[in-house]
């Protein structure tokens, strides 16, 4: 079993988070249960999970607290599951640093292919770790970072700069929802809510080049008032279901 991915869950509701650990634990997973804050951060810097199952609801914190204070050491997995279903909510998370959010209520189902995307992310960050400085591959989509060129498969993406420097912060986050503010501050270096519309006409251009030809893999998705995300392509596209 110590090869099995670790899952932290913290969740003050014993009912939700004992559905989850069962839920867990029929699929081989190893987890470790927090029912606060507090424990929640003990658990992670002692075990190092490799995916934070988090609710934002928690009795001595706010949940959003915890990703922060993770994301000063560690670029772990954070998946939130919380009620709080206000797209106000959701960008406070991911900006925070959480990578998904699944709203309550949740099918285990959805939760359990939440967590393969995440791990699939994190493999696919460690596999790249050696070659991250010089190429980005993802389906048919090929990246040379030092040349500063793309391709889909054979055929050179022509791209302005703004539109190779969306789609390389998309890349080395892949997986992970970016919300409009955190794009805007990587690329313009600042936000207003008047930018989010040039922001999108200018990843309606990228993805329109995305397709060069006839690929019809759906590399970014797009999380309506929130952000975009990279999604990951290997022979499937099953991340985007």
């Amino acid at each position: 079993m110590s090869n099995k991915p670790m899952i932290l869950v913290v969740e003050d509701d014993a009912a939700v988070r004992n559905l989850m650990a069962v839920t867990l634990e029929t699929r081989g997973y190893r987890y470790h249960l927090a029912p606060n804050g507090t424990e929640a951060l003990i658990e992670a810097t002692t075990h190092q999970p490799d995916v934070i199952l988090l609710d934002l609801g928690l009795p001595d914190m706010d949940g959003v607290e915890i990703i922060r204070k993770v994301r000063s050491w560690s670029a772990m997995p954070i998946i939130v599951i919380s009620a709080r279903s206000e797209d106000s909510d959701k960008v406070e998370a991911l900006d925070a640093g959480a990578d998904d959010y699944l709203t309550k209520p949740f099918s285990v189902d959805e939760m359990l292919a939440r967590i393969r995307v995440a791990l699939r992310r994190l493999n696919a960050d460690q596999q790249a770790v050696s070659r991250e400085n010089t190429c980005y591959e993802n389906g048919s989509l090929r990246i040379d970072y030092a040349a500063g060129c793309a391709w889909i498969g054979d055929e050179e993406i022509h791209l302005t700069p703004i539109e190779y420097r969306l789609l390389c912060l998309l890349a080395r986050n892949t997986g992970k929802v970016l919300t409009h503010n955190y794009i805007l501050k990587e690329i313009w270096g600042s936000y207003t809510s008047s930018e989010v519309g040039s922001l999108r006409v200018f990843m309606a251009m990228l993805r329109k080049k995305l397709q060069v030809g006839g690929d019809a893999q759906p590399y970014i998705q797009t999380h309506i008032g929130i952000g975009y995300r990279m999604l990951r392509q290997d022979r499937t596209t099953e991340d985007a279901q």
